[in-house]
């Protein structure tokens, strides 16, 4: 079912499925359930390679950006960046000029989204809340979420890509 065996990653999407269907639709006959949950598994499947796609390509660039001396599994690429342009440590200038205006730009094309977008593709991509979570967070629906994430990712992409950072 998946290339890498990640088993870990398996039950969480089957446990994901399994919760969505008893949420929204305890009420159904009994019949009904396998098909729903094929349905549903189906779409969790889908969600989290796509999340893992969006996800990969942005820790790809961010983390080609900040490449640190541990192998730290927690790496967060935005906060290494800031870290080593506030610490006293001696490093390569011209390296250092190079992160510091990457993290600007990313910065700036953050905040060029709107609102709902910037909200959305941070509580997904960032905070690694799933849909639903990100829905009720933002008080609005599922496809809403799905939208402005998509949207934010394309406009992000075309911003850093019109500045030279391509992943």
């Amino acid at each position: 079912m998946f290339a890498t065996r990640d088993e870990d990653a398996a039950l969480d999407i089957v446990q994901d499925a399994m919760l969505k269907l008893t949420e929204r639709y305890a009420d159904k006959p009994v019949e009904e359930l396998p098909l729903l949950f094929a349905r549903i598994l189906q779409n969790t499947i889908h969600d989290h390679f796509r999340r893992q796609k969006v996800r990969n390509t942005w820790t790809t660039l961010l983390s080609a950006l900040g490449k640190g001396d541990d192998k730290d599994e927690e790496f967060d690429p935005l906060e290494t960046l800031q870290a080593k342009s506030d610490s006293n440590a001696v490093e390569d200038p011209a390296r250092q000029l190079e992160q510091a205006q990457v993290l600007r730009l990313i910065e700036q094309a953050m905040a060029r989204l709107p609102a709902r977008q910037r909200e959305a593709f941070l509580l997904r991509y960032w905070e690694e809340l799933d849909v639903a979570e990100a829905a009720a967070a933002m008080g609005c629906s599922e496809g809403s979420v799905k939208t402005h994430c998509s949207r934010a990712v394309q406009a992000l992409a075309a911003m850093l890509e019109a500045k030279g950072l391509k992943p």
